[in-house]
């Protein structure tokens, strides 16, 4: 069994949500504390002994290419200035021994689509699949959890949570029936569906380990929900092939996609940073206490 190396990240998506601060800069950029979202996504991708990013990119998404490109002028700036901490920052947001590609989507055709772009660059090997909008934070990380079952059971893998059962509407919920430590083996899988028919609370989050035969059925596909291709459909058609089991991941989801889960993750992270978080722990306690006065 070929080990997974490559990671495909699809960041062509408008970011609408975040509008206007998305107008010119991708919603991938938008920091967490000191890091964009996008660097947490290929952060946790490393940690999973992943070597090979693979964006599927599209318009005014520059910048996330420049964000992993080597800074000469900041880097030649900060080494004149003996800023050698803030120098082996900068240089480890893209570590020597990885190496990062990009493809273009040029039309906005689903999560289904952008995946298919990056088939001449993933080829006949297993590959992750990472959503930025979902920050994830597990230990051990949430992709190296699931390629560690994924080593174990030679199949494909879904990540999953409980969500509440008014929520389904919202994700991909799956169909299974227990089959391990937190592994379930599926039956099926459906986009979005109205809770009274919805198969579980088990829904979709933004991580994949998918086997390369996933590109057959993503040509296969019709477009689906909201008009565009869609990698729930293409699972589903996979089913029939071979097993695809749902890992329910460990740890703790933050849905950047929305205004409130990513000030939610703000929160979170902010508390966790060495640099600022006795002051920050401080300044929410005085205006927490102000609130309820």
């Amino acid at each position: 069994m070929l080990k997974v190396t490559k990671a495909v990240f699809p960041v062509a998506g408008l970011g609408t949500r975040f509008l206007p601060a998305t107008k010119a800069s991708p919603k991938e950029m938008l920091p967490i504390v000191d890091k964009p979202l996008i660097q947490y996504a290929v952060e946790e991708a490393m940690a999973a002994g992943i070597t090979e990013m693979i964006f599927v990119t599209g318009r005014s998404k520059r910048a996330i290419e420049d964000h992993f490109d080597k800074s000469y002028e900041i880097e030649a700036e900060l080494e004149a200035r003996g800023k050698d901490k803030l120098l082996e920052l900068v240089r480890s947001i893209k570590p020597s021994h990885v190496d990062c590609f990009y493809v273009r989507q040029s039309e906005a055709l689903g999560l289904g689509h952008a995946v298919l772009c990056a088939e001449k660059l993933v080829g006949d090997n297993p590959f992750a699949v990472i959503l930025a909008d979902d920050l994830l934070h597990g230990t051990p990380p949430v992709m190296r959890q699931m390629i560690e079952a994924f080593d174990h059971y030679h199949s494909s893998m879904i990540g999953v949570e409980e969500i509440p059962s008014q929520d389904t509407g919202s994700y991909g919920v799956i169909d299974g029936s227990e089959w391990g430590d937190s592994i379930i083996r599926m039956a099926g899988i459906v986009e979005k569906p109205e809770p009274n028919v919805a198969p579980s609370n088990l829904g979709v989050v933004g991580r994949y380990v998918l086997k390369p035969r996933i590109f057959k059925h993503l040509r296969a596909i019709k477009a689906g929900a909201g008009g565009e291709l869609q990698l729930t459909d293409a699972i589903q058609s996979l089913l029939a092939d071979e097993q695809v089991l749902a890992y329910k991941y460990h740890g703790t989801r933050f849905d950047c996609g929305s205004k409130l889960g990513y000030l939610k993750a703000t929160v979170e992270f902010a508390l966790r940073h060495p640099e600022v978080r006795s002051e920050f722990r401080a300044y929410l306690e005085k205006h927490l206490s102000l609130l309820q006065m």
